[in-house]
């Protein structure tokens, strides 16, 4: 199998880890921890994961002017990404937030024509269109899970993370074609805890861990391998590959996955307009991913 193929399988596994992240993770909070103690503990988390393999990898030197790039990645990618996606998850809804996700591709394509000069083609932009309007289906006939205690302010803190992350893809791609992954993303998440550390430490003080349950505490250790370790380095291992255009697509799959997801546990129905917008998702995510269109 090509790296090409490796790389686009990646970042389906990590669409697919998000897409059931929405209702993992607001199981946890705000009931059990509110939305900044979590991101501490997820960024920290990671952080030590980080480190602790980084001791196994070939080890290389970070130029010293590559630090402000670095600090400039914690911040979009870690840092105010997660404050606002998680916050916002807090208030709104998972499927809403899933699909408001969808508007990053739209943000990284334009951030790459106006910073990279990345010349878009006529098939990457309907390809992006086809999966806009088939999340747009989704936003009109599916069904939210859970409360929404203040859904304006939630969705709106989801659409800043979206464009938080589209600034994280641009700036992260450039380490990516110097470096190995390992050699500057403890970098980042280290830089990031630093960040969140303010915002997150009063509220991860008042968790009462006694009366957490078990299964909550497993949900926790999920958001933190899985959602967080793992999905952004093979993040970082795809766009080693891919064009920033070409991963952001992919969070398309997200509210897709968010909706098969909360079918399966029987807190949402399958019907034909859901199966129409899954079909145009993966038909505009096929197109963009063509190798003669885009990388």
């Amino acid at each position: 199998m090509s790296k090409r193929n490796l790389a686009l399988i990646g970042a389906t596994i990590v669409s697919l880890i998000y897409g059931v992240t929405f209702t993992i993770a607001k199981d946890v909070m705000p009931m059990y921890i509110d939305a900044y103690g979590f991101i501490l503990l997820r960024v920290g988390g990671s952080m030590i994961l980080f480190w602790l393999v980084w001791l196994f990898m070939p080890k290389e030197k970070i130029a010293f002017n590559d630090f402000p790039r670095i600090i400039a990645a914690a911040f979009f990618g870690v840092a105010f990404n997660m404050l606002t996606f998680f916050k916002g998850l807090s208030l709104t809804s998972p499927i809403s937030a899933a699909v408001i996700m969808v508007s990053t591709p739209m943000i990284v394509l334009t951030l790459s024509a106006l910073i990279m000069k990345e010349r878009m083609q006529k098939r990457m932009i309907f390809g992006i269109i086809l999966g806009l309007i088939g999340t747009a289906f989704l936003i009109l006939y599916g069904k939210s899970i859970g409360s929404a205690t203040n859904a304006g302010l939630g969705n709106f803190l989801v659409l800043v993370n979206a464009i938080s992350y589209g600034f994280y893809l641009i700036i992260v791609k450039k380490l990516m074609d110097k470096y190995n992954a390992f050699t500057f993303v403890k970098w980042i998440y280290l830089f990031g805890f630093i960040m969140v550390l303010p915002f997150g430490w009063s509220q991860f003080q008042t968790v009462e861990w006694a009366l957490v349950p078990m299964d909550i505490c497993w949900k926790i250790g999920f958001v933190v391998i899985f959602s967080t370790f793992l999905t952004y380095l093979l993040n970082l291992l795809s766009m080693k590959e891919l064009k920033p255009t070409t991963v952001a697509v992919f969070i398309y799959l997200q509210p897709l996955f968010a909706t098969i997801f909360a079918i399966s546990l029987g807190k949402d129905e399958l019907s034909l307009v859901k199966i129409g917008s899954a079909i145009l998702i993966f038909v505009g995510v096929y197109l963009v991913t063509q190798k003669k269109s885009v990388q």
